[in-house]
């Protein structure tokens, strides 16, 4: 099927906003990526989330051409596909991106359907270039014991974000690392308070609590709103949501 494209897991009819949920990958790849690979594997029952919580809109996973980042490649691929999805009749977008899919959720938070991002465990290297992210609901998240993606450079960002006037939320993780599966209930409950606040008219006050542009203010740390499980149960939760989920038509961008 034509590369890159948004899969959709919910289509309600004349929607006319979306949840674009944006997978990790590797610094330089051409491969194409696997249907079954554990990046984008993870971001399914972050799609679930985002279809109980708001009904009302579109839920797609963005497909790249390629598994890396190639140069800001994956950045372009989601930007077309954000092109594709307002040809499609959406005006509203909410963007959510793990780790190489933070960093493109981050460098496409400018597109001008954009009204929020929240990047989970993003990979955002030293000098990332800064986004003018002002006017959107900005979140970021990163475990304390990820050893792929920096939590220091993705504080860093935000800092910088922040010098340049732009509100940012950012949360510290305890205990979680890269793959999001320590507190996988955290997470889940992260995506449906953020969806409901960019999307639902239901603003999150510990979101809204977090969020600042003070440069000297550091991380909030992710409340405990779930009881951990063991991973293995996020393992296999993850596998549920795969194949409990509809996949539905196909939103291709134009190369």
């Amino acid at each position: 099927m034509t590369l890159p494209r948004l899969d959709l897991l919910a289509e309600p009819v004349d929607a006319t906003t979306a949840i674009v949920l944006a997978h990790g990958g590797r610094q330089s790849s051409q491969s194409v990526p696997s249907d079954w690979g554990h990046p984008i594997l993870r971001m399914w029952p972050f799609a679930d989330v985002a279809r109980a919580e708001a009904p009302q809109a579109l839920v797609g996973l963005v497909r790249y051409r390629h598994r890396g980042w190639n140069d800001r490649a994956a950045a372009k691929d989601l930007c077309g596909v954000l092109d594709a999805v307002g040809d499609d009749g959406v005006t509203t977008i909410a963007l959510i991106g793990h780790s190489m899919g933070g960093r493109a959720a981050v460098a496409a938070g400018d597109h001008p359907l954009v009204t929020g991002v929240l990047a989970l465990a993003p990979w955002l290297p030293s000098g990332e270039p800064l986004v003018d992210l002002s006017g959107r609901f900005i979140v970021f998240a990163h475990g304390d014991r990820d050893r792929i993606t920096s939590a220091r450079l993705t504080a860093e960002y935000v800092s910088r974000a922040r010098r340049q006037g732009v509100p940012v939320g950012l949360f510290s993780v305890a205990g979680e690392s890269h793959a999001l599966l320590r507190r996988d209930g955290d997470w889940n409950e992260l995506v449906r308070r953020f969806v409901a606040s960019t999307l639902c008219g239901e603003p999150d006050p510990e979101l809204l609590g977090i969020v600042s542009d003070d440069p000297l203010h550091g991380a909030d740390v992710l409340p405990a709103w779930t009881a951990a499980g063991p991973p293995a149960g996020a393992v296999m939760a993850v596998g549920a949501a795969r194949l409990r989920l509809p996949l539905g038509r196909s939103i291709a961008a134009d190369r």
